[in-house]
């Protein structure tokens, strides 16, 4: 019998885009199957902020960054922390990923019409020394258009292959199961679900009207990660960073469950670095939730004073923006799962962003006035101030006392005391007027307003929190936000799978989250963030090519 298509791709996010529309270039024929309907096309990528880890770039030069291959690997590496034997795989494609960044993802993304915002941000900047985690440079790119505004050109090329008869799409196939045929990979079975026009996001029917048979020559598992499964989130979680929280929310939809992941280990496949996860300590409760126990991230500047659950600051250098993980690990000591931002209304104003495309309808409506307004306007963002009005996680107070009472009041756990407060934020007070201080935290503000960037519109003028004229002050209760998987299916720089024998599965390719972005978790314990979705171009791109390359 005849193959219903040379590849087959499970999932329809970023990673399976593009390797769809790679082997459709190449004049293959491929199917792409998805649990989901049509209107999630693009997946996880759809709601990001469209963020790309680039080197060197243009956008960097213009604004007086240094940056270079050697210095990126330098981060990356010093982040990445690669101690295991699994390791050697995810370091190749580390170190691959890194020239790709350095050299043809920016020309190749422009030549199919996307473009970059001209200021760069600056994310995870550490704060350690120089072989540490951290980004040493600004290299965070924001897709001009946000989440869209990446998956844009891969769902047109989709649609082009779509006419010309060699990509067809089926939704609402939740594959169940691989084939495997005298030891090679070349199909999958499953339910078809009934048809279901919800929201995207929002959770969909799982009622089965049908099954489903496809052949091909080789099978793309780009299924995306476990974010949206906190049961499985909890059992994967690290000791290494405490217990798992008792309490999360989620910055994916309900259906990235890891179902897949689960379907293509039985099946031989080799899934290494399981407890490395990226899970976000900014998160907030949405007020006008799309999925359950939906979150949003703050991506904040580097201002706000940060307490935990029972009013100590964190330590250095645990600053807003600087190290995420390190920020989760010490969270997690503290026996609570929850920790503060005490900040003013100059600060949120200036320094405030919220992550997601929803979030940020300036950059994703590609509409320069909007955007400019950010830096006039005598408010936050309008989304932001939609939060500080609406969001369950905001208090607005025009002092200390009035603030720790309504901080005590939302945790119900009383554990802060307004001197211990006071004490605390009036040292750093002292300090913010001086070029020439000793708080690492001041000193980190100084050197975020050196850089352009940050002045213009990510940083605010260095001020007193307890000053009337900068407030209201503002709490922000910060929960942990689950999101990103960072292991996954160990594959070569083709992306053919490794089976749990340690040979290949002929037949057997991983891309995306799926594939810990690239190898079974190109970031090792850290990402440098801009990465996600650079991953998944990059393996996606891979795994399209060599699968289309051995398709006869």
């Amino acid at each position: 019998m005849a193959d219903d298509a040379d590849v087959i791709v499970v999932g329809g996010g970023l990673a399976g885009l593009v390797a769809a529309t790679e082997i459709a270039d190449a004049g293959k024929r491929v199917i792409v199957v998805d649990q989901e309907g049509e209107q999630s096309l693009g997946g996880q990528a759809f709601w990001s902020f469209g963020g790309l880890f680039l080197v060197d770039s243009p956008e960097q030069r213009r604004l007086g960054i240094k940056d270079s291959y050697d210095l990126a690997l330098q981060d990356w590496m010093g982040s990445a922390g690669f101690d295991r034997d699994e390791d050697l795989w995810p370091k190749r494609w580390a170190e691959a990923y890194v020239a790709f960044a350095a050299g043809e993802k920016r020309g190749w993304l422009r030549a199919m019409g996307h473009r970059i915002f001209p200021v760069v941000g600056w994310a995870e900047r550490g704060g350690y020394d120089a072989m540490s985690h951290g980004n040493s440079v600004p290299r965070f790119h924001v897709s001009w258009g946000t989440g869209p505004g990446i998956i844009e050109p891969f769902e047109r090329r989709a649609r082009q292959a779509q006419a010309n008869g060699r990509l067809t799409f089926k939704f609402r196939h939740r594959v169940d199961a691989l084939s495997i045929t005298n030891g090679i990979v070349d199909g999958v079975s499953g339910a078809i679900l009934a048809p279901d026009h919800v929201e995207r996001g929002k959770s969909s029917s799982r009622k089965v009207v049908g099954d489903f048979t496809l052949r091909a020559q080789a099978v793309i598992v780009a299924s995306g990660g476990i974010g949206g499964n906190h049961d499985l989130v909890r059992q994967n979680w690290p000791k290494r960073l405490g217990d798992a929280p008792k309490s999360m929310i989620s910055g994916v939809p309900e259906h990235v469950d890891g179902r897949m992941i689960g379907i293509t280990e039985a099946a031989g496949a080799r899934l290494i670095n399981r407890d490395r996860m990226w899970h976000y300590v900014e998160g907030i409760r949405n007020w006008s939730p799309i999925w359950p126990r939906h979150g949003i991230r703050i991506l904040p500047g580097p201002s706000s004073m940060w307490f935990d659950a029972t009013g100590k600051r964190l330590p250095s250098p645990l600053f807003p923006g600087s190290d995420t993980l390190g920020q989760l690990h010490y969270i997690m000591s503290t026996g609570y799962d929850y920790s503060w931002f005490v900040l003013t209304q100059s600060i949120i104003k200036k320094e405030f962003a919220l992550s997601g495309s929803e979030q940020n309808p300036d950059l994703t409506g590609k509409s320069w006035l909007m955007t400019a307004r950010r830096a006039t306007n005598k408010g936050a963002p309008a989304p932001v101030e939609a939060f500080k009005t609406h969001g369950a996680d905001f208090i607005v107070r025009d002092n200390l006392a009035d603030l720790v009472g309504a901080m005590n009041a939302l945790s119900g756990d009383n554990l802060l005391k307004t001197e211990h407060l006071k004490l605390q934020i009036e040292a750093r007070d002292r300090e913010i007027e001086n070029p020439y201080v000793k708080d690492a935290q001041v000193m980190n503000i100084h050197n975020a307003r050196r850089y352009i960037g940050d002045r213009l519109i990510r940083t605010a003028k260095p001020h007193r929190i307890l000053d009337p004229a900068h407030g209201p002050l503002i709490a922000v209760k910060l929960n942990i936000l689950t999101r990103k998987t960072l292991g996954g299916f160990e594959t070569d720089l083709d992306s053919r799978v490794f089976g749990s024998d340690g040979q290949i599965m002929p037949g057997l390719y991983a891309a995306g989250e799926a594939a810990g972005f690239g190898g079974g978790g190109m970031h090792g314990y850290r990402s440098l963030e801009g990465t996600f979705l650079g991953g998944c171009l990059f393996s996606g791109r891979n795994a399209g090519r060599a699968a289309a390359k051995a398709a006869v």
